[in-house]
């Protein structure tokens, strides 16, 4: 998504961001539930952490494109 969205894409656009930041939760907790239980499956570890940041990108493009453009 670039540039900012129009109603309907708006709509559609914070719905998926809601989703995609209850999973980036869900991964926290879970990475968390992990790590206090041992840590050792590191490969495990690795790839929930990736898919958190990956979240996270998501996000942040999403959050961008429904903020307008402001030049300071």
């Amino acid at each position: 998504m670039s540039g900012h969205v129009t109603r309907p894409d708006e709509v559609a656009a914070r719905a998926k961001l809601a989703a995609l930041m209850q999973e980036h939760r869900d991964l926290d907790a879970a990475i968390d539930a992990l790590w206090a239980a041992g840590g050792s499956d590191q490969l495990t570890l690795s790839r929930l952490k990736k898919r958190k940041l990956q979240l996270k990108d998501e996000i942040t493009e999403i959050n961008n494109s429904l903020l307008p453009d402001i030049i300071a």
